[in-house]
C-alpha cells in the first residue's frame, strides 16, 4: 500500500509545528534566545547552556556532545558572541535527528500494532492514524483489542465515528489474541489496505502483560504470514527521560520498528526525541501537536528543531 499525502504548504506546516511546540519553546530550549544574545561568550554561557540542554531532556551524553561541537566551532571559526552560536546549535541538533523513513506498505492488508503504556495517547493516535490514511485513499480498519477496559473500546469507537473510520471491537473479557486473529482474517476477506490494532496499555515492567503482547504479535503472524508488518510505540512526550525505559522494554520484547511522540504540544521538554535517536536508534514517525486529527503530523526534524528553539 503506497499512500501519498496532501501536505499543507511549507509555511502552514512550520506554523503548525511552531504553535504545537510553543510550550517546549517557552520552557526550555526556547530560553536560548535570551541566553544567546549579542554578548561575549563566557564560561557562564557554557554553564547555562549545559543546564538548559539537560533540562530539555537531551540526556547527558547528547548534551556533552552538542557542547563539544559548539566549543569546537568557537575555536575553529573564531566565534566570540553568543548569538553566533544559534545557527551552529540549530545545525548540530538537526544533525542528531534522522529523517523518518518513507512509509510504503506493500502487504494487503498491512497490519500495524500500536503499543505503549497506559495513558500514552495510544487510542487517540490509532484513530488519528486511521483518519490520515483513509483521507489519503486507503481502506482502513481499526481494531479495539483492549478487552479489559470498556472505556478504551468506547473511546476508540467515539473517535472512529467522529473521523469516519470503521472499527471492530471484542467483547469485554475476551482473549485479545483471538480478537486480533479474527480482525486480521476479516481484513484479508474485506481487502482492507491498513489494519491498525490498538492494544491494551500496559506497564513495561509487568512481565505477564508483556508476554501477552508477545502472544498478540505471534497470533498476527498465524492469521497472516508476515504480520504484523510494523510495531509502532506511542510515547507520551510529557514523561521525558522516563519514556526511554519504556521504549527499551517494548523494543526488546516485540521489536518496535518506530516511535510516535504523542502529546508533544503538552510537553515542556522536547529533547526526548534526541535521546530516543541516540539511545535506541528508532525512527520517529509521527508527532502529536494538538487535539485535532490533522495535528498528528509526520515527523519533520527541521520543523521540530526550529519549533523548540523558537526560531
Amino acid at each position: 500500500m503506497q499512500t501519498q499525502y496532501n501536505r499543507p504548504v511549507m509555511a502552514d506546516l512550520f506554523t503548525r509545528w511552531k504553535e504545537g511546540l510553543a510550550r517546549s519553546s517557552r520552557a526550555t530550549l526556547g530560553r536560548l534566545a535570551g541566553l544567546l544574545g549579542a554578548t561575549e561568550i563566557t564560561p557562564e554561557t557554557w554553564e547555562e547552556l549545559e543546564a538548559l540542554l539537560v533540562q530539555s531532556d537531551l540526556g547527558i551524553e547528547t548534551t556533552e556532545a552538542v557542547l563539544g561541537a559548539l566549543q569546537e566551532a568557537v575555536r575553529t571559526r573564531g566565534l566570540i558572541r553568543a548569538d553566533e552560536l544559534r545557527a551552529v546549535l540549530e545545525a548540530e541538533l538537526l544533525s542528531r535527528l534522522d529523517p523518518p523513513p518513507e512509509l510504503v506498505f506493500d502487504a494487503r492488508p498491512t497490519v500495524v500494532l500500536l503499543v505503549g503504556v497506559n495513558g500514552s495517547g495510544k487510542t487517540t493516535t490509532a484513530a488519528k492514524l486511521g483518519s490520515r490514511y483513509a483521507a489519503a485513499g486507503s481502506k482502513v480498519l481499526l481494531v479495539a483489542a483492549d478487552t479489559f477496559r470498556a472505556a478504551a473500546v468506547d473511546q476508540l469507537q467515539v473517535w472512529a465515528e467522529r473521523l469516519g473510520v470503521p472499527v471492530v471491537a471484542g467483547q469485554m473479557g475476551a482473549d485479545p489474541g483471538a480478537v486480533v486473529y479474527d480482525a486480521v482474517q476479516s481484513a484479508v476477506t474485506k481487502k482492507v489496505d491498513l489494519l491498525v490494532v490498538d492494544t491494551a496499555g500496559r506497564l513495561h515492567t509487568r512481565y505477564n502483560l508483556m508476554e501477552e503482547l508477545k502472544k498478540i504479535h505471534r497470533v498476527c503472524g498465524k492469521a497472516l504470514p508476515g504480520a504484523p508488518h510494523a510495531v509502532w510505540l506511542v510515547l507520551d512526550a510529557t514523561t521525558g527521560q522516563n519514556a526511554l525505559a519504556q521504549a527499551r522494554a517494548f523494543k526488546d520484547a516485540i521489536g518496535v520498528t518506530g516511535v510516535i511522540l504523542a502529546k508533544l504540544d503538552s510537553s515542556a521538554r522536547g529533547g526526548m526525541a534526541f535521546a530516543i535517536q541516540k539511545e535506541l536508534g528508532l525512527p520517529i514517525l509521527f508527532a502529536g501537536l494538538g487535539e485535532q486529527a490533522e495535528d498528528l503530523q509526520p515527523f519533520d526534524r527541521q520543523a521540530f528543531v526550529r519549533g523548540i528553539l523558537g526560531s
